[in-house]
């Protein structure tokens, strides 16, 4: 088989491996919730939070030993080893029969987690840089694993425990995740081959950990706890968001759940193929801002309440001489009122906006005496905002999918910003975005219980996106003002000096020389040549080079500029 046909197939069962990897490490979830629900176990809140959470937690902790062993011995047998130990703890889970053995099974398993940053480590090695962001894509799109147990696991409790009439059954269900697992494990075996990262000196410990110092790394890993952390919580948090605002059923509100869930992990392989082709960075800023911008419409909350309104003043004082739903007379003066109809909103059918009615109800009774600015009728202000489930769900839906492209943009960084060290920095990044799957729940809890609003996860979600897009955008200008100050401080001149970088080959020689370029832009958008140089190459070589640049004088055409007197010798 030729290298690309090697690589091609490591990459597909790195993918289902990882997707099954995935499946698993969600199953608490519907597990736990079943068991509750049907009274086997009588867990507080507080213990089912660290059940389902336990798993996540020890996942994201993983990731960084995994990435690092990745890096050291290869992603192959690290990937086999993580998932036979996560085959162990689903089976121990199936012996479980109380808070603390559910936590050990959890531990055990929760190394399902790990198995993306050994993924990352051992795709990216197989594929060149102009196509790992569509190969990390293509593997991250194993998040839809997640989809996968919320769809099939109910199904697979109501079978197994016959209708609930057999409800010890529940038991097997960890086991057809830890034989499914087994089954993974070896085919993965069979149908992979060894390759890492060839390094020419074996580093320390404290070598590999060398990239965590950057502050870069974190700057990534703050993006993933977003898109990637955000994920994780909301696909547990969207189910009570439906149940409790909406009034669905658990079914129901599990499959509409799923219209987030399953996008999100499967359009990762586009997100990849856009980093690829437009560069992680300008994804990220279109990512981010969608995020926020579709979190700044989920905010304002499903509303039926009422306000006080403009009421009606006397101009001046006397006696109420005549009052009616419609006016208010004192003396020989009439205030016209707007009567109050309660019933007057439809909220029925889709709506879109918010609706309103207004009226006004008399607060005085005839022949009483009223002085000037007196209240004579009350006014009331009535708003209603259905917050639709379906405008509501298809909002979700576009986070769900911004969030897989900015997925697939985070780790495009990676391997180009770090190659000796993929595993470990998607180790790192990949702690910080599975501990925002752990921490985001929490938050969310704590916001709900401090205000009583459910869209107060919408609030968290576009401070945190605005906090991103915010930091990428000042580290990027200060890259631009540290190293090209002279295209930073004048992108509005009409008429300004670039930098244009090339390499070229000697076509004597073979050997590659950067060249640098300094063009005018003028106004009519040709490059007038100032001055070249012609650097690098190595030493003791000569040849001539000729100073050409190619630019954009249409939408279609190229032009090439060259100065046959700029010659250089080197």
């Amino acid at each position: 088989m030729t290298e690309k046909g090697r690589a091609y197939t490591v990459l597909t069962a790195n993918t289902l491996a990882f997707t099954v990897c995935f499946a698993v490490w969600m199953m608490n979830g519907v597990l736990i919730t079943f068991l509750v629900e049907n009274r086997v176990y009588d867990f507080t809140k507080s213990e089912m939070g660290w059940l389902i959470g336990i798993p996540v937690l020890t996942g994201a902790l993983m990731r960084l030993p995994a990435g690092m062993l990745a890096d050291r011995f290869g992603g192959r047998p690290v990937f086999a080893i993580t998932m036979l130990l996560t085959a162990a703890g689903a089976y121990l889970d199936s012996y479980a029969d109380g808070f603390a053995s559910f936590i050990g099974g959890g531990l055990l398993f929760g190394f399902a987690g790990a198995t993306f940053a050994v993924g990352i480590a051992y795709s990216s090695v197989w594929f060149p840089k102009n196509q790992q962001g569509l190969a990390l894509g293509i593997f991250g799109a194993g998040n839809a694993g997640a989809a996968i147990t919320g769809m099939c696991a109910p199904w697979l409790l109501g079978v197994l425990t016959d209708g609930g009439t057999n409800l010890e059954g529940w038991r097997n269900l960890p086991r057809i995740y830890d034989a499914g697992l087994v089954v993974t494990t070896i085919l993965f075996w069979l149908f992979t081959y060894p390759k890492k990262t060839e390094e020419p000196v074996t580093r320390t410990l404290f070598q590999r950990l060398e990239p965590l110092k950057k502050f870069r790394v974190w700057r990534f890993g703050l993006y993933y706890f977003l898109v990637f952390g955000g994920f994780v919580a909301l696909a547990q948090w969207l189910i009570p968001y439906y149940v409790n605002v909406y009034g669905a059923t658990v079914v129901v509100a599990g499959l509409l759940s799923t219209i987030f869930t399953f996008p999100s992990g499967v359009v990762r392989a586009f997100g990849g193929w856009l980093s690829d082709r437009f560069g992680a960075r300008s994804v990220m800023y279109w990512t981010l801002g969608g995020i926020a911008t579709a979190s700044f419409l989920l905010i304002v909350p499903r509303m039926d309440i009422e306000s006080p309104g403009e009421g009606v003043m006397a101009a001046r004082g006397g006696t109420v001489t005549a009052v009616s739903p419609s006016s208010i007379t004192v003396d020989d003066m009439t205030y016209a009122i707007t009567p109050l109809k309660k019933e007057e909103i439809v909220r029925n059918g889709l709506i879109v906006w918010p609706k309103s009615s207004f009226g006004q109800e008399a607060v005085v009774k005839k022949n009483e005496k009223v002085e000037k600015g007196q209240l004579l009728a009350r006014g009331t202000t009535h708003i209603y905002f259905q917050a639709n489930i379906w405008i509501f769900t298809f909002l979700v839906f576009i986070v769900g999918i911004l969030m897989g492209i900015g997925k697939a943009a985070v780790y495009k960084h990676i391997p180009e910003y770090y190659p000796n060290d993929v595993g470990t920095v998607a180790g790192i990044v990949g702690v910080v975005g599975g501990l925002g799957g752990f921490i985001c729940p929490i938050v969310f809890g704590n916001l709900l219980d401090g205000t009583g609003i459910w869209t107060t996860t919408w609030m968290f979600f576009l401070a945190l996106s605005i906090a991103c897009i915010t930091w990428m955008h000042l580290v990027i200008r200060k890259m631009t003002i540290e190293h090209a100050p002279h295209i930073a401080h004048r992108f509005e001149a009409p008429d300004f000096d670039v930098t244009v970088p090339l390499i070229v080959a000697c076509p004597a020689h073979g050997t590659e020389a950067r060249v640098h370029i300094l063009a005018n832009m003028g106004d009519s958008g040709n490059v007038q040549l100032r001055e070249c140089s012609l650097l690098g190459a190595g030493k003791g070589v000569t040849c001539e080079g000729r100073c050409i640049a190619a630019v954009q004088t249409d939408a279609h055409t190229p032009a090439p500029i060259s100065d046959p007197k700029d010659e250089v010798k080197k």
